[in-house]
């Protein structure tokens, strides 16, 4: 019977990279899980830990040796293995010569199909003294580390010089040398507060020894909690409301072992500075959390989080308060001087600034945006000159010294200075819109202009570097083209936009040639792009538990407007679910089948009175009554009743193919029930090529 064990692992570093932390943690952790799968190894469960200095494995109750098993591998049929006077041939040598063993080891095994020699033996499982080593080796090797280095004089590489390694597996040392150190069951405690070793009994003792005798809180996900819960109670001492940005609450954990949150402040003055900018500034320099009152105003509040437990927190907090100063200082000088100029004035300085060597400067863009924003504008019956306003003013702001301190800012300072300059507000409200949605989830434009302008600027660039035959590939996409296209998607399916994506596809091409401006796929690059798109718009579908098959089926149909094609898509995937759907599509598919093989023209019009069966008689008539019945619901994209008229021809469908032959040796009964069919089939194609649907079946 094996024994079981708890198995601990622990990378002793000097601080690592804060954003990598919890990936590195993560990988270590799925890595050990899937090695000690593959070793056969049986545990019951993997804990990971991280900390800035940090990276740790707790296996459960994990098995000391491999189960014992049986190693069989077949050799060549007896007929090949032993000639007529029952001497081994080469063959049958060969194969014993390779399993390790004299011919006289070997076995025979037979079955219906024949016999053939067979070598077997019985593994012995190793430990996991013998296993463990090398799998740790092989995890740290894979760990997705961001940068390599060395130190000393090691040929070893990791992303931090390593100073301790733990190699625990129940009260024994498990051999293990590595980045020149050999592995102990001594642990660090805080770097400051408990600087010295701490001694592992077992590997069970490692987080609780950490926490009460290291000040060190080594599970990530608690010391995550224990951030969020001190941050909201210095925030609610204050009678504040504290904003937690995700990200920066990950990085400041992967900061501190021994979280204290200190509660610190700034003059009032500086609040007369855009609050993003302020909160740019204390959130990217300093990692400081903001504060907002009642009603979501900024206020002259912060709380840090340091890695100190320190005796007098007045001298932290007033350190931190002494650090920010200036940073807060240098937004209010850029706020200043930034508005001394328009941002219109800007635009001859965007000429200087390439956007694209083979397709001009920042300004040759805004221009390319300002015409094509003035298009959507006019398409939604919005306000076309204000778009075009925006597109001309929507790069300015890259010119002012805020946005070159914090180009995070982009767009946001640009609505600023363009209501200190007098635009219209909606003109401003759209510069501070056109990069939405910026990441998965984000919220999108709300005015009209700023959504003409979100979308004239993201087909732009779509256009444009297509044009130029940039096309992503792989994890390469350096223009952020796959977001560009999921965000006009969005924009203009969430927002209930009616837009003809090929026409401005096509449009945003014609701007580029009037600038003189040749693109290197030609008339080709809106269907480039619209393809493109579709494959963010398949991706966006499959994460909204919509089927591929209904995606497909309406993507046969190529609508031009992405809101159109969603009503298409949501109406076939209610189609699916009718009790008629499979057959309906079956037969649409078997109709193409004979569309496709029928070797003869075919007539667009049917001729009733060479419909000579019933049931071709009772097909036509429900297929007319059909026609009329879905013409007014398709102009109006009822597709839902579209679909669910055709599904009443399920009836007619099916007795048509069990009692008439298509292929009739008339040819012109046979040429006017392919008319049929082709008729039939075009009802089909109403709203989507049903013949995609239950493919799998």
């Amino acid at each position: 019977m094996s024994e079981y064990h708890d198995l601990l692992l622990e990378i002793g570093t000097e601080e690592l990279p804060p954003k990598a932390l919890r990936s590195l943690s993560e990988a270590l952790g799925e890595g050990m899980r899937a090695g000690l799968r593959k070793l056969n190894l049986g545990f019951e469960d993997i804990k990971v830990y991280a900390t800035p200095r940090r990276l740790a494995v707790l296996v459960s109750r994990l098995a000391g040796v491999q189960p014992h098993s049986l190693e069989e591998r077949r050799g060549p049929a007896l007929t090949a293995a032993f000639d007529d006077q029952g001497i081994p041939t080469p063959a049958a040598l060969g194969f014993a010569r390779s399993c390790g063993v004299e011919i006289d080891a070997l076995e025979t095994q037979e079955s219906g199909k024949g016999a053939w020699l067979v070598f077997r033996r019985e593994q012995q499982g190793r430990h996991v003294r013998d296993l463990l080593p090398e799998l740790v080796r092989q995890q740290i090797a894979a760990l997705p580390v961001p940068r390599r280095m060395r130190w000393g004089e090691l040929e070893e590489t990791f992303v931090r010089p390593v100073h301790w390694l733990v190699l625990l597996y129940g009260d024994e040392i498990l051999p293990l040398r590595l980045f020149g150190l050999e592995a102990g069951r001594e642990t660090r405690g805080h770097r400051f507060h408990h600087p010295g070793r701490l001694y592992l009994p077992t590997p069970a003792a490692y987080a609780p020894l950490l926490e009460t005798e290291g000040r060190v809180i080594a599970d990530f996900s608690a010391r995550r909690a224990a951030v969020r819960a001190q941050i909201l109670e210095s925030a609610a001492m204050a009678g504040a409301e504290a904003v937690i940005d995700e990200a920066l609450l990950d990085e400041v954990t992967a900061m501190v072992e021994w979280p204290v949150a200190i509660r610190g402040g700034f003059e009032r003055r500086f609040l007369e500075v855009p609050a993003e900018a302020l909160i740019s500034a204390m959130k990217g320099h300093q990692k400081y959390f903001h504060l907002v009152d009642g009603g979501g105003r900024l206020m002259p509040a912060f709380i840090t989080v340091s890695n100190i437990d320190s005796t007098d927190r007045d001298v932290v907090r007033a350190g931190n308060e002494r650090v920010i100063r200036p940073r807060l200082s240098d937004a209010m000088f850029f706020w200043e001087q930034d508005r001394r100029h328009t941002l219109a004035s800007r635009l001859p300085a965007l000429e200087q600034v390439v956007f694209q060597r083979r397709l001009g400067s920042l300004r040759d863009k805004s221009d390319r945006v300002a015409t094509l924003a003035a298009t959507v504008a006019r398409e939604l019956d919005g306000d076309a000159r204000r778009a075009e306003r925006a597109g001309h003013l929507s790069k300015c702001d890259l010119m002012t010294q805020m946005v070159g301190e914090f180009p995070e800012l982009q767009g946001v300072m640009g609505g600023y200075y363009a209501r200190h300059d007098g635009e219209a507000d909606e003109v401003a409200q759209a510069l501070q819109e056109q990069y939405l949605p910026r990441f998965a989830g984000d919220r999108l434009p709300a005015t009209a202009t700023g959504r003409a302008l979100a979308v004239a600027d993201k087909l732009d660039t779509l256009v444009g570097i297509f044009g130029i035959g940039q096309v992503p590939t792989g994890d390469k996409d350096p223009f952020a083209l796959r977001r560009a296209a999921l965000g006009v998607l969005r924009i203009v399916i969430e927002g209930g936009l009616p837009l003809d994506l090929v026409r401005l596809l096509d449009a945003a091409a014609d701007i580029y040639r009037s600038q003189g401006r040749a693109l290197e796929a030609g008339e080709a690059v809106a269907s480039q792009v619209y393809g493109f798109m579709m494959d963010r718009l398949r991706a966006y579908y499959l994460e909204a538990g919509i089927n591929i098959e209904a995606f497909e089926a309406v993507l046969a149909r190529r609508p031009a407007q992405p809101l159109d094609f969603d009503a298409r898509v949501r109406a076939v995937v209610r189609f699916q679910a009718l009790p008629a759907a499979a057959s309906l599509a079956a037969a649409n598919k078997r109709i193409g089948n004979i569309l496709r093989k029928a070797e003869q023209d075919i007539p667009g019009e049917v001729t009733p009175a060479l419909l000579a069966e019933p049931a071709e008689r009772e097909l036509a008539a429900a297929m007319e009554s059909c026609e009329q019945a879905i013409g007014p619901l398709a102009v109006r994209a009822d597709y839902s009743g579209v679909l669910t008229h055709l599904a009443g021809l399920r009836g007619a469908v099916d007795a048509y193919f069990e009692q008439v032959l298509v292929m009739s040796e008339d040819a012109a009964v046979r040429s006017n029930r392919l008319a049929q069919l082709n008729r039939l089939r075009g009802l089909f194609m109403q709203v989507a090529d049903l013949s995609c649907l239950f493919n799998q079946a």
